[in-house]
């Protein structure tokens, strides 16, 4: 087998961001090496503990976890998203404590780290504000050129946002972080509600992984309350895959249909604050331009969430990656 990938997730946990890391976990094509925490869906210190509990629900409380960014680069995070993940961030889920504690350096440090030690390249998976990864531009730009990939959850080219008409949380969240982010040179898939939306788990796939065992049933009870949202905000039967997606393009690249476009955010304060202003007119050759996914098999994504969450409980973790 193909030596693994090391995957690094910088996540605000979060309900879908639960489901992710899971994911990560479940899938031998990828060594998750690192959690690094920022704020978003919650504040920072309870997205740190969230990752925790999730790494520790999964057998997994070896995988370092760094606290990152409190607060957005410029301009406060008008609003959390307690009403989509409850108020602790896992849907009213109370996970037991992990006996882990997180690593005394900052995510960025931690972060910089691992790039410049790492003897092949390290794909990240953003899949909450990029406060962190911006902040690693910023301050350790040569270990932020090692990064093999990195994979956005965010944005969007054609159907609006779910934080606003115009923009998606993630991105919203600080809108600063994420231009600096996308019209850099780093290797970038955006992966944003375009085929996040039309991605969704139903109540049979959520019970297909709850009747596996006791990880899959907690995930399936995490994901409760998302359901209940998905029904109101977006009308559908089951929940909206988001982080899952992009960690799943993470995990097997080319899992979307990508083209390269060039892609700027509104950083201004009026209504479009946030919004991805995606060049589909044509395909771009510039050296900042991103990876736009545009199309996606929603029913074969789904399927390989639903088999892998299934599988936590089928096996212990490997040994041999702790």
């Amino acid at each position: 087998m193909p030596t693994p990938i090391p995957l690094v997730i910088d996540t605000d946990p979060g309900i879908d961001d639960a489901l992710a890391i899971l994911l990560a976990l479940a899938s031998p094509e990828v060594d998750l090496r690192l959690v690094t925490t920022v704020h978003g869906n919650v504040e920072v210190a309870q997205t740190t503990e969230n990752a925790l509990r999730v790494l520790h629900l999964a057998g997994r409380s070896d995988v370092p976890v760094a606290a990152g960014a409190r607060e957005s680069l410029v301009h406060p995070q008008p609003e959390r998203a307690g009403h989509v993940h409850g108020a602790a961030g896992l849907g009213g889920v109370e996970l037991p404590p992990s006996p882990a504690v997180p690593i005394l350096r900052p995510a960025v440090v931690a972060l910089a780290e691992l790039l410049m030690s790492a003897p092949q390249p390290v794909t990240i998976a953003a899949v909450g504000p990029l406060t962190n990864i911006a902040l690693l531009l910023r301050v350790f730009p040569d270990a932020a050129a090692r990064i093999g990939r990195l994979v956005v959850m965010g944005g969007s080219a054609w159907r609006g946002g779910n934080v606003t008409a115009a923009a998606e949380f993630n991105i919203w969240a600080d809108a600063e972080a994420a231009q600096a982010v996308l019209t850099s040179s780093l290797p970038t898939v955006l992966v944003g509600l375009d085929v996040t939306l039309p991605t969704v788990l139903d109540e049979a796939g959520i019970a297909r992984f709850a009747a596996a065992g006791p990880i899959g049933a907690t995930a399936a009870a995490i994901l409760q309350q998302y359901l209940d949202h998905a029904r109101t905000a977006y009308g559908t039967t089951g929940v909206v895959v988001h982080d899952a997606l992009a960690v799943t393009e993470a995990i097997l690249p080319g899992t979307l249909g990508t083209v390269r476009r060039d892609v700027v955010v509104d950083t201004g304060l009026g209504f479009g604050r946030g919004q991805t202003l995606v060049d589909r007119r044509t395909v771009s050759t510039a050296p900042t331009a991103v990876d736009v996914a545009e199309q996606v098999d929603s029913a074969a994504a789904v399927e390989f969430l639903v088999s892998r969450l299934a599988s936590l409980d089928a096996a212990p973790p490997d040994a041999a990656r702790r």
